[in-house]
């Protein structure tokens, strides 16, 4: 059994922030979900950050003698710290030192599953180390055989790469990546020929999009091989999923679960997954799906809608989904001014949010009265398949059907609109 690595974690409180406390409980998960075993946290309270070592001298002592007391293999800081800070803390407290957005790169090194994400994240990580490889020459040689965590994880290129050498790489690996990002480009328009209308989940990490996928696959598609995988930690989902969505009126739309947001998400990353995210981009309706029951989820929307605004999806129209409202006070299912609470979990909520959903991308839908010829079988199958058949009947010239169905579709067999 490997051991895990023991983390010290240091806070470090600029001017009393508001959601210091919620962002050290973030640095923990985000610790736990990087493997790490907690060995103690130590904070500061600074009005400005110490350009050498962006905690003060005195902390930093604290911070080495208390390295030998817990026994921490890695220190991990809750703010991004400067190249030449990084040398400095490295060069002073002799241990590997790494910030929250190397602690995020690492996590989703760890979580990226297909080629595309294995990529994307090598891509993010080496544009962020490029500029940090200037003033770190003198540890390279100690940094480069090491087991640390900058120097594990799918792909991971040595630290020892010259600037050029990575540059080379980034080249080599962005070309490979627009590739499969025309491959995506490709799936996507044969979707999109399809007609169906897309919902994209987006939301803050763990608030439950991969657990409403597979609700909503459980209920309509009664097809355990279709769901995604889902767990109760930060950042589960890196890969986009898409599934198909029957309804039982025969009314369809595409449902897309993408990578969840954090407060801080390194800008590398956002640039990376941003092909990726061109599903929610594309999309007709977002879920924002929240974490009702934590404390801080006010601040988690606001994050999530500055992210989309980033990745130009702010736009779009939206319904807020108060996930996992059954560990509030809530009474579900409930809709409220538009927004939908619900139960993923215990698939509460489910039909009310169908409903919410329909409102908002079958507005091409409409009732229609359709006589086909009796020798054109073939096309009362298409309406039984793809529409809603309220009513069926046999008249002397063909069956007359009463259909509500997409416009396109009636457009299509215009010609067999009933005139009486």
């Amino acid at each position: 059994m490997i051991q895990k690595q023991r983390a010290l974690l240091v806070g470090i409180n600029i001017n009393n922030q508001t959601f210091f406390k919620d962002s050290m409980e973030e640095l923990k998960n985000l610790a736990a979900a990087c493997e790490l075993e907690i060995a103690g946290v130590v904070e500061q309270n600074l009005k400005a950050v110490n350009t050498a070592y962006h905690i003060g001298s005195g902390k930093v002592k604290e911070v080495r003698l208390l390295i030998d007391e817990v026994k921490a293999d890695v220190v991990v800081f809750s703010n991004e710290l400067t190249p030449s800070q990084l040398r400095n803390l490295e060069d002073s407290l002799e241990r590997e030192v790494i910030d929250r957005t190397m602690l995020i790169i690492e996590i989703f090194a760890k979580r990226a599953k297909t080629r595309e994400a294995k990529l994307q994240v090598e891509v993010a990580r080496l544009k962020f180390m490029l500029p940090r490889l200037e003033g770190l020459n003198d540890n390279l040689s100690r940094q480069g055989g090491g087991s640390g965590l900058r120097n594990r994880g799918s792909g991971e290129t040595k630290l020892e790469l010259d600037k050029r050498r990575i540059e080379s790489k980034i080249a080599e690996l962005s070309k490979e990546l627009e590739l499969l990002v025309n491959e995506r480009n490709t799936q996507r328009s044969k979707r999109n020929k399809a007609g169906l209308p897309s919902v994209a989940l987006v939301g803050y990490t763990n608030a439950g999009k991969s657990t409403l996928m597979n609700a909503l696959v459980e209920v309509y598609q009664k097809n355990a091989d279709k769901k995604v995988f889902e767990k109760d930690m930060l950042f589960a989902t890196l890969e986009t999923s898409v599934r198909n969505i029957t309804l039982p009126d025969k009314k369809a739309f595409l449902l897309s679960d993408t990578v969840g947001f954090i407060s801080k998400l390194p800008h590398e990353l956002v640039k990376a997954f941003r092909s990726t995210l061109e599903e929610v981009r594309t999309a007709d309706l977002l879920l924002h799906v929240v974490d009702s029951s934590n404390p801080n989820f006010v601040q988690q929307i606001n994050v999530t809608n500055e992210t989309l605004k980033q990745i130009g999806a702010d736009k779009i129209p939206t319904i807020l989904v108060f996930n996992k409202a059954d560990l509030t006070d809530v009474t579900i299912p409930c809709i409220e001014d538009g927004k939908v609470y619900i139960s993923a979990k215990k698939d509460s909520g489910i039909e009310e949010l169908v409903g919410l959903i329909g409102k908002e991308v079958f507005t091409q839908y409409m009732e229609y009265k359709m006589l086909v010829p009796y020798d054109r079988g073939n096309i009362v199958a298409y309406f039984n398949e793809n529409a809603d058949v309220k009513a069926v009947s046999y008249e002397k010239d063909g069956t007359l059907l009463t259909v509500e169905c997409r416009v396109s579709d009636y457009k299509r067999f215009e010609e067999f609109a009933f005139k009486g």
